[in-house]
């Protein structure tokens, strides 16, 4: 399937269920958040910081293609 008729059934869903797009200042501060954790996360494990227990469970990347 293309991108663009992903994006086109996306924009589909959002229309019927009612939610909105959010402002891409908004959208900016998000990706800005989930970039520092990630960073975070490989700063800890692979360099100079020592890595928290709590991150040890987590994994730099949610999703595995």
């Amino acid at each position: 399937m293309g991108l663009k008729k992903l994006q086109k059934e996306v924009d589909i869903w959002i229309k019927e269920h009612g939610v909105r797009y959010f402002d891409p200042l908004t959208n900016m501060a998000q990706l800005s958040e989930e970039v520092g954790e990630v960073a975070r996360i490989i700063a800890r494990r692979y360099g100079e910081q020592s890595e928290k227990e709590s991150d040890k469970k987590k994994r730099p990347c949610r999703r595995t293609f």
